[in-house]
């Protein structure tokens, strides 16, 4: 297949989810013979962060606006197989034009934020990238989140085929490696700071820094404000590009993820990062949200946090327990969560909505 994605970015993993996942998409698309094409506006924070240049296995089209790439973005729909917007596409209302008007592409939205954009229906202000029809001109609309999410968008955004296209990990990427000073760690957190995770993150990550002050915490990361509440033992690193994140995840005994609260309150919605972390061999450590068992088994292949008791009682345990259940977690990921997985997932949901895979 040819493949065209109008996306938010590729070329920058500095404050988003989005660019390490299509990198890991894209890759193992192109093993199985597609090629993509990923238009990406060049913003000013993703250029002045870029750790991406050229796209293995794909085509990076970066352009000023528009305008300026209006007349080669009808060219490459016109020549798809499949072409594609995503939400937080920056272009996503003249984007969804150029592929609704696409002669013989199948034409699709991926909503790599659905909680958030349900959250915003909610409140009354559907995000930019949801036009006045919805998702009903899309032949197939893909969510990073399943569950009830899917039937969501059906009735409240008339999506006439959805099907759930979750997080992966490019285990090529992901992988264990040499332990590196200064990521060591009792317990580490890598993650863009966001409002809405603080709390989960004081009750999981910073009570236990005060009530273990001989223990060393660690926090990897990018926007955290003047007033974020500090411990002399937390320790922080400024925003990791991807290559380093093997490193950290494998330097630590124990690492927190925390989900955003619109994507934890509707479940079915596993971070990048969980896989991520679990392929480099570690430990992880993780809030709580419905579905999560769908993709790990609680306990034996990572640890749920509900409370700051149950964060230090995942920190107070051996390095052997740590060490099984890391196992058990990197195990399950290389079973079932890779990027050629979701390659394959894809494949699967393009074929059910437009026959066999060209």
């Amino acid at each position: 297949m040819k493949v065209v994605v109008f996306g938010l970015t590729v070329s920058s993993s500095w404050g988003n989810g989005h660019a390490t996942l299509w990198r890991g998409l894209i890759e193992a698309l192109h093993r199985r013979g597609h090629a993509v094409t990923f238009f990406e506006r060049d913003t000013d924070y993703y250029r002045h962060n870029r750790d991406l240049h050229a796209l293995p296995g794909g085509e990076l089209v970066l352009y000023p606006d528009w305008d300026a790439v209006a007349a080669r973005a009808r060219r490459a729909v016109a020549e798809a197989d499949v072409a594609l917007v995503t939400s937080y596409c920056p272009d996503a209302a003249v984007a969804e034009r150029a592929v609704l008007d696409a002669p013989r592409a199948l034409r699709l939205f991926y909503d790599l934020d659905t909680p958030v954009t349900l959250a915003a229906l909610d409140g009354g202000a559907p995000p930019a990238y949801v036009g006045p029809d919805g998702f009903s001109g899309y032949d197939l609309v893909l969510s990073y989140t399943g569950g009830p999410a899917l039937d969501a968008l059906r009735t409240r955004l008339g999506a006439r085929r959805v099907a759930p296209l979750y997080g992966h990990v490019d285990p090529a990427v992901h992988r264990p490696v040499a332990r590196a000073d200064r990521f060591a760690a009792d317990l580490s957190y890598l993650g863009t700071y966001a409002a809405d995770r603080q709390a989960a993150l004081e009750a999981l990550f910073i009570q236990p820094a005060l009530a273990r002050p001989a223990s060393r915490f660690l926090i990897g990361g990018a926007q955290y404000p003047a007033d974020f509440p500090w411990a002399e033992n937390i320790f922080f690193v400024q925003h990791l590009p991807p290559p380093e994140h093997p490193a950290f995840f494998s330097s630590g005994r124990l690492t927190l993820n925390v989900t955003r609260r619109a994507m934890a309150a509707m479940g079915w919605c596993p971070s990048g990062r969980l896989f991520e972390a679990a392929a480099c061999g570690a430990t992880i450590l993780t809030d709580d949200w419905d579905g999560l068992d769908s993709f790990f088994a609680c306990g034996s292949e990572l640890i749920v946090a509900r409370t700051t008791a149950d964060a230090l009682a995942a920190v107070d345990l051996s390095d052997a327990e740590l060490r099984r259940i890391a196992e058990a977690g990197r195990a399950r990921v290389l079973a079932e969560h890779t990027s050629d997985h979701r390659a394959a997932d894809f494949e699967a949901a393009v074929a059910a909505a437009w026959g066999p895979v060209r």
